[in-house]
């Protein structure tokens, strides 16, 4: 199994949606919030997913597609 950590912010308007379960069950990646602040308005997460390389990044995909910004802490998958 292969990890990255990224870190996630949050616009407005997906403070409310549950994006971090919706990865978790979309693809077959393991999500562990490592660090979070989320407010009202504004929020941020250091997200840790593990699972298959090519799922990962198809998660890392999958949430910038749903609007989130995605900045990785680590540049490489760790194996």
């Amino acid at each position: 199994m292969a990890s990255m950590k990224v870190h996630i912010t949050f616009p407005e308007n997906k403070i409310k949606e549950p994006v971090i379960y919706q990865i978790g069950q979309k693809y077959k990646v393991i999500t562990n919030i490592r660090r979070a602040d989320v407010t009202e308005k504004t929020g941020w997460v250091d997200l840790e997913l593990t699972g298959d390389p090519k799922e990962i990044e198809r998660a890392v995909e999958g949430l910038k597609k749903m609007g989130v910004k995605v900045d990785p802490i680590e540049r490489n998958i760790i194996e």
